[in-house]
């Protein structure tokens, strides 16, 4: 009977591995009428890492979200985040993220690359906290990530927005991606 090592730190990562989407969340956070936040995901993405002998700064980190899975939890929102005043989801179906240099500090990941909505790529560095590894019930090797990122929607050519009344705008340009991850290495 084989033993399946558990890495035990973020520089003991190796091999390749894909996102397990049931337990991670791909999410962001608006702010609304410049008084309340507006929570949403998308529910549909994939992505995966690949960690070469080079350790965990070789690695390659790869997202593809689907942008008509939009979720804010109200139908008509979502509708028109899906506009050409938004995301223009049938131009523009997919964000992706594409990594071009991963650093390791401690049990924090730097994971820079490029970032693509509609169609404008612009460099983000994404910090990440280490959650840790376990083996699950199924014997899988899973690893669970923790990161966020503040951009302006306006860079990705996203401007729509209203005045409203007492000043101010409707919609915040200032958008922040949360990525929650569970990891899963492949046998």
């Amino acid at each position: 009977m084989s033993t399946t090592t558990v890495p035990a730190s973020l520089a003991e990562l190796t091999g390749s591995w894909t996102l397990d989407t049931a337990h991670s969340r791909v999410g962001f956070v608006a702010r609304h009428a410049m008084v309340t936040k507006v929570r949403g995901a998308f529910n549909e993405f994939e992505g995966s890492a690949v960690v070469g002998d080079g350790g965990i700064d070789s690695a390659q980190i790869d997202l593809t979200i689907q942008v008509a899975s939009i979720d804010t939890r109200n139908a008509d929102r979502d509708g028109h985040l899906k506009t050409g005043d938004f995301l223009a989801a049938e131009k523009f179906p997919t964000i992706t993220f594409h990594s071009t240099s991963v650093k390791a500090a401690g049990e924090t990941l730097e994971v820079t690359g490029d970032l693509t909505i509609k169609d404008v790529t612009k460099s983000v560095t994404i910090p990440f906290e280490f959650d840790g590894a376990a083996l699950d019930p199924f014997g899988n090797v899973r690893a669970g990530f923790e990161g966020s990122i503040a951009i302006q929607r306006s860079d990705y050519g996203i401007t729509w927005n209203a005045a409203l009344e007492t000043g101010g705008v409707l919609v915040s340009d200032k958008i922040v991606l949360e990525f929650e991850v569970s990891a899963v290495k492949a046998a």
